[in-house]
């Protein structure tokens, strides 16, 4: 009776890759890592905005004007914004690894999904940092005292 090794799945180099940067144990440290922290981060910000305070009710411009006046949920929310995008985007990338089976259509997806990634990084992140609630008219929308002091 003879036996044939059992083959590596889909290509011969996995087998012979062993030296350099194990990139898909990283990415599966990070998912836990992250999906810890952003357990963290999504509750605090659901609390923050639907239990203190007035509820979703009380949910506006000024409100996020006046979240934003604060450094600390600045980097609340682009934690919240990099960990969640990046999170998603492993996962969307782990997806595309195990079911789109041709290489060139993998190849361009996952630069693709890599492209839109770090376009909504990019324009999150410039949201959060430049956002300016004087530009116009303060007094329409709320925050007199909030433009006061500029």
């Amino acid at each position: 009776m003879t036996t044939e090794p059992v083959e590596w799945p889909r290509t011969a180099r996995a087998a012979t890759r062993n030296r350099g940067i194990n990139w898909e144990k990283w990415g599966w440290v990070y998912m836990r890592v992250s999906g810890v922290a952003l357990v963290v981060l999504i509750f605090g910000h659901l609390f923050v905005n639907l239990v203190a305070g007035e509820g979703v009710n009380a949910i506006d411009f000024a409100f996020v004007a006046g979240k934003w006046a604060d450094p600390f949920y600045i980097v609340w929310d682009t934690l919240l914004l990099w960990l969640a995008l990046i999170h998603g985007a492993n996962g969307m990338r782990t997806l595309v690894n195990d079911y789109v089976y041709r290489p060139k259509v993998r190849k361009w997806t996952l630069r693709a999904l890599f492209a839109s990634t770090a376009v909504l990084l990019l324009l999150g992140t410039l949201v959060i940092y430049t956002f300016d609630p004087c530009i116009g008219d303060p007094q329409s929308s709320g925050l007199q005292e909030l433009c006061a002091g500029r």
